[in-house]
């Protein structure tokens, strides 16, 4: 097989090995191994390996990446369709009097890989049509023994309060959209309040902001379904001529407004930073978000951490030198040094590496947390979506690839599931949400009032904002 294709620097043997549950029979010829490993096959070679029986419950690891990237290929509700069709054929549920013995076998896996799929993969049943189709699967395997009411009522119920979550989690995001934090403030407009009330008066605990930060990016990542890191790269199938290409926004939703999120930060620091009017108390907010940085160093929130770094190193306020001279900034050095995107960013990798190490031996949330830097690992998806096709040119579906990607998204969706251990403030994080931003241009201005420009271009800048 070609190397561009199955991208074989990438893949981790040792990750995934379907080879430990046998194919059911017939499959062999259109599954394609290689050294034990699903490396491709046909879409409906595929579909027919999800498919457990008596005999046969398929590989978690398998069950995972394939109902990751399969939506690349059909839409869940068309997938769940053929699983159903497939187990009815299978099974004969559709006989007038079923084989009772043969399907209390066969209705514990069926419930397992239902179980799965609504607990990994909770936004594909806001369509009613999965959650049809789902009931009657139930409804045939139940009347063979009563147990099985007890376990569908079990799952629906689960699968009601993700949903219930899931769609708490939109209102909030249309609130939180509505609010002023997706509004910016004119320099020249400023109010009397706005110069009375900034993060200091706040919170002027670092530590207690990092904690609140860290809140906020677990409260935000727990909304991401693990379907948007494909959704958000996906391209139109080339065997499919049926269905039009479009992205669907609302796929992606949860993801996007984690990247606004994160920018939002990026200009609550730096407006923070150039509002004062005196450079020792820019000088003081600096130095505070330094050590909040760190704190979130420590506590494994990478995200809030290069947010704050990439807030301080905005122009504007880089610019400000009679400011950074007041400034001890051999710790900010340090956490720069740490985030250094040299060498793809290998020193932050490695400190990834050692936090995600600490959370597998650890014996407490607060030891769980990691929290990456999430625009870096969307470049990382990005790149291994570009780099290899999802169809070979025998026209299978490449495995491989999705294996790749099933390790990346299953490691953030380990991180996302971790509880905050820490104490919420609802007044910081209200103030977080919702404290008015300078734009880009209002930063610039506010720099300059600041400190007066140094050369032709800045004065050009200053004065056509002025």
């Amino acid at each position: 097989m070609p190397q561009a294709l199955s991208c074989p620097s990438m893949f981790t043997p040792g990750g995934f090995s379907p080879h430990l549950h046998p194919s059911k029979e017939g499959e062999h010829d259109s599954l394609i191994f290689q050294d034990g490993n699903l490396i491709s096959a046909s879409l409906e070679a595929l579909i027919q390996h999800l498919v457990p029986t008596v005999d046969y419950y398929p590989e978690k690891g398998y069950i995972f990446a394939f109902l990751l990237s399969s939506r690349l290929f059909i839409d869940p509700h068309e997938l769940l369709s053929k699983v159903c069709h497939l187990c009815i054929e299978q099974q004969r549920l559709n006989d007038p009097v079923p084989d009772k013995a043969r399907i209390r076998k066969f209705g514990p896996k069926l419930l397992q890989l239902l179980t799965e799929w609504t607990e990994t993969f909770p936004h594909d049943f806001q369509d009613e049509r999965m959650v049809d189709q789902l009931t009657d699967m139930f409804h045939r395997i139940a009347s063979c023994d009563e147990i099985y009411w007890k376990k569908m009522n079990q799952l629906l119920q689960g699968l009601s309060q993700k949903l219930k979550t899931l769609h708490q989690g939109d209102e909030s995001i249309v609130r939180t959209n509505a609010s002023v934090s997706e509004k910016s403030i004119s320099f020249k407009s400023k109010s009397p309040s706005i110069h009375t009330r900034d993060i200091l008066t706040v919170c002027n605990d670092p530590y207690t902001l990092a904690q609140q930060l860290t809140h906020i990016e677990l409260e935000r990542l727990s909304l991401i379904g693990p379907e948007e890191f494909v959704q958000a790269f996906a391209h139109k199938d080339p065997l499919d001529s049926t269905k039009p290409c479009f992205k669907d926004t609302k796929k992606t939703r949860h993801l996007e407004a984690y990247v606004k999120w994160f920018n939002r930060l990026c200009y609550l620091v730096a407006t923070e930073i150039c509002m004062p009017a005196k450079k020792k108390q820019r000088a003081q907010v600096i130095e505070f978000y330094i050590d909040v940085a760190r704190e979130c160093f420590n506590i494994g929130n990478f995200n809030s951490l290069m947010a704050v770094i990439s807030g301080m190193n905005m122009t504007p306020v880089s610019r400000l030198k009679k400011t950074w001279a007041k400034v001890k900034t051999a710790k900010f050095f340090v956490l720069e040094h740490q985030m250094d995107p040299t060498s793809n960013f290998y020193n932050y990798r490695t400190a990834l590496r050692g936090a995600a190490h600490r959370a597998l031996m650890a014996h407490s949330n607060r030891e769980k947390i990691v929290i990456p830097f999430f625009s870096l690992l969307i470049k990382d998806i990005y790149f291994l979506n570009e780099g290899c096709t999802n169809r070979l040119p025998n026209g299978h579906v490449n495995f491989e690839k999705f294996v790749e990607l099933a390790k990346q998204v299953g490691e953030f969706i380990t991180w996302k599931q971790v509880e905050c251990p820490f104490e919420q403030d609802r007044n910081i994080i209200r103030y977080l949400h919702t404290a008015p931003v300078f734009t880009e241009d209002d930063l610039y201005l506010a720099s300059y009032e600041s400190e007066s420009p140094e050369n032709q271009p800045e004065k050009d800048r200053w004065k056509s904002l002025r």
